[in-house]
This record gives C-alpha cells, sequence and structure tokens, in this order.
C-alpha cells in the first residue's frame, strides 16, 4: 500500500494552518478495469430487468396519456431493449430448431429435384410417342 503525508486543518482560516498536523495516511489501491473480477464486469454491464420492464411501463402510461398513437412505438422500443438479454438464449433454443428447417429444405429441395426430372423424363416419353404415331399416320396417309 502507498503511504503519502496529508495536512490536516484543526483550525478555522489562516490561524488553523499554524495548528495543522501531518497525518501519515495509507491509500488503498486502485482496480483498474481490467483487473476486476469479468463477474463484476459482466454484473455491472447488465440492467436490472425489474427496473428496465419498469421504466418501460412507465413510459407507456405517460404516452397513452398523451397520445394513444404512440403506443406502437413504444412497444417496438420495449421489445428493442429487452433483446440483448433475450438474445443469446433464443438463439440456443433456435438453433436446432434452424438446423432441422434447413435439412428439411436440403431434403424437400433434393425430392422435388428429382420430380422434376422424372416429369421432364415422362413428358419427353410422350412427346417421342406423339411424334412417331404422327409419322407413322403421314406414313400411312403417303403410302395410300
Amino acid at each position: 500500500m502507498a503511504k503519502f503525508n496529508a495536512v490536516v486543518r484543526t483550525g478555522k482560516g489562516d490561524a488553523g494552518m499554524a495548528n495543522a498536523k501531518v497525518k501519515k495516511v495509507e491509500a488503498e489501491p486502485e482496480v483498474s478495469a481490467e483487473a476486476a473480477a469479468p463477474e463484476e464486469t459482466a454484473k455491472s454491464n447488465r440492467a436490472d430487468p425489474i427496473a428496465v420492464v419498469a421504466t418501460i411501463g412507465a413510459v407507456g402510461v405517460v404516452a397513452a396519456l398523451v397520445d394513444v398513437a404512440l403506443i406502437p412505438g413504444i412497444v417496438i422500443g420495449a421489445c428493442a431493449a429487452l433483446i440483448p438479454g433475450v438474445a443469446p438464449r433464443l438463439g440456443e433454443r433456435l438453433e436446432p430448431l434452424f438446423e432441422r428447417t434447413v435439412k428439411g429444405a436440403v431434403k424437400l429441395t433434393r425430392r422435388a429435384r428429382s420430380a422434376v426430372a422424372e416429369a421432364q423424363e415422362r413428358v419427353g416419353d410422350i412427346t417421342a410417342e406423339v411424334d412417331a404415331e404422327e409419322a407413322a399416320k403421314t406414313g400411312e396417309a403417303v403410302a395410300a
């Protein structure tokens, strides 16, 4: 701990300086923001959810008294204020759903491609049959 001398006045005015005493004071070391515990820093950066809800509620009540048309904007703002606290947990919960959705979309796309290819093949076969029938009819009419 650092020690330093401090002048302590015991009287009033300039005459008090004559009665001043020197006192040794121990200073406590300052803790920098980097040296602070990560939990303490994280706690200090988070807002109290109850305080946030109370503030949003108070603003909503005042807005309703002033003009009801302001309420949709306040609801959007409230959602924006609450998203940082909810988003990480929401993202973790929605990740499996997102993965299943993407996998399902890939499988559906493969099935759709297969079905389209099969339909094109059938249409090609039918077109070839029609062409063959027309060629056969034209060939018969020419021969007759």
